[in-house]
């Protein structure tokens, strides 16, 4: 079961990886591997249940064995759900950032701060979106602020390749700025929530290597893209006549805060960020739909949430939806689990450790490989491990752009190529994860 289980996995990644030879759409792979990996999963197990009826019920071999199969049945069944769950908080709440996103910029409200970019400088608007980035993760989350940047990036720049050289260093810059607080990554909350990291502490010992690991790519980039870059050409066609500033600014100003407001609303009421994030769109939704009143026919049929909701990249949420099932079905069959014991075994140190399932995690979903490690390790809380762990587990999936959700959903909103990804970003992604980590060791070393 686990040898063809993981010749889908890997038949799939290479069938997404070389999606544009192919011509089969990623996301339909995605989806195949994901329902297949399952699929052998559950019926390979359904196998060990009963199916026909014990005639010596009643003896007390058949008793415990009905018993362990019921035990075996529920606990697939509650695998099952959780799975699912996690799956569809992490989608809900990707297609509400999607449509506040989608909805602010219907609204020309982003036009508020790519007017104000008077740049042409590739160089310069390189640092400017790397650590503005940074900044934005740390306080939203990687996966909000990709969303995001990635749609002002789409109204800044109109050549493709550069506008994909920006986009690979949005990914590197989210994952890092999400790295080093408690909010800006899930892998760093997991910590946080199993008391393994303090908030405080977690900042402190984590922001200068997070920073290190964006600046060094962020100074090779610089290097390589000498020159102004073209705005893209506007279609008249689009633009909404009848927007007003006082549009634009309510929108920016609802969605930023509505987008600042969902690690809030996690903190209070301890709800998964998806419901904070459905919150924040029923109130954009409320917005729209009032202030539709002053808007003309034609310019209220596109400014909406049902059409913002239709202007969605649904092969992107599908995509993803792929991706996760199929990192699932590994966790489901102990891969992940004993994938970190083995390293445990083999690997000189811990630190090391760390490292080695950071790189992992740019194949395989950082949660579960987090989640057995947190389980291997009787550490305190706030120990150099922990620290370390929540550096790799959140910038080490920058390494391929499959590797993190900031870069799926890069990946699903501007096609990002797999191979074009690992040609020209992943070797600065993979220099600037070390570097950070070799920081945040040399710190714990010298410093504590």
């Amino acid at each position: 079961m686990l040898t063809l289980i993981l010749c889908i996995f890997v038949a799939g990644y290479l069938a997404i990886a070389f999606e544009h030879k192919l011509k089969i759409n990623k996301a339909a792979s995605a989806l195949f591997i994901g329902v297949a990996c399952w699929s052998i999963y559950t019926v390979e197990v359904n196998d060990l249940l009963p199916r026909d009826a014990i005639p010596d019920w009643f003896r007390q071999e058949a008793i415990a064995e009905q018993v362990e199969n019921v035990r075996l049945h529920y606990a697939i069944d509650a695998q099952h759900l959780i799975q699912t769950g996690e799956i569809a908080s992490i989608l809900f709440f990707l297609m509400g950032a999607m449509t506040i996103v989608e909805l602010v910029d219907s609204h020309e409200g982003f036009a508020l701060i790519t007017d104000r970019i008077r740049t042409r400088n590739k160089r310069t608007l390189l640092w400017t979106v790397g650590l503005l980035t940074f900044v934005l993760s740390a306080i939203l989350d990687n996966l909000t602020t990709t969303i995001v940047m990635v749609s002002l990036l789409r109204k800044l720049i109109g050549d493709r390749e550069d506008r994909l050289r920006f986009v690979g260093l949005v990914v590197i810059a989210a994952n890092a700025g999400g790295a080093w607080t408690v909010i800006g990554d899930v892998t760093t909350t997991m910590l946080w929530i199993k008391h393994k990291v303090g908030t405080v502490e977690v900042m402190r010992e984590l922001f200068v290597g997070s920073l290190v690991c964006l600046i060094v790519p962020l100074i090779g980039f610089a290097r390589s893209m000498p020159g102004k870059f073209q705005p893209p050409e506007v279609d008249e066609s689009h633009v909404a006549k009848d927007i007003r500033p006082w549009h634009q600014w309510l929108f920016l100003i609802l969605g930023v805060l509505g987008l600042i407001g969902v690690p809030i609303f996690k903190t209070i009421t301890h709800l998964p960020p998806y419901m904070g994030m459905m919150l924040s769109l029923s109130v954009l939704w409320v917005v729209s739909e009032l202030v539709g009143h002053t808007l003309d026919e034609q310019t209220r049929s596109s400014t909406g949430v049902l059409p913002a909701l239709r202007r969605v990249d649904m092969s992107s949420i599908l995509f993803f939806l792929g991706i996760l099932l199929a990192v699932g079905a590994l966790g489901a069959t102990g891969t992940l689990a004993s994938a970190a014991t083995w390293l445990d075994s083999v690997l000189p140190n811990r630190d090391v450790v760390a490292v080695v399932i950071g790189l992992v995690s740019s194949v395989v979903d950082n949660v579960p490989l987090v989640a057995a490690g947190i389980e291997m390790y009787d550490l305190p809380m706030n120990h150099p491990f922990w620290m370390l762990l929540a550096y790799c587990a959140g910038t080490g999936g920058s390494c391929l752009i499959i590797g993190s959700a900031a870069g799926v959903a890069a990946m699903g909103i501007e096609h990002v190529d797999f191979m074009w990804y690992l040609k020209r970003i992943a070797p600065w992604a993979v220099i600037g994860y070390l570097a950070g980590a070799a920081v945040v060791v040399a710190m714990q070393t010298f410093i504590s």
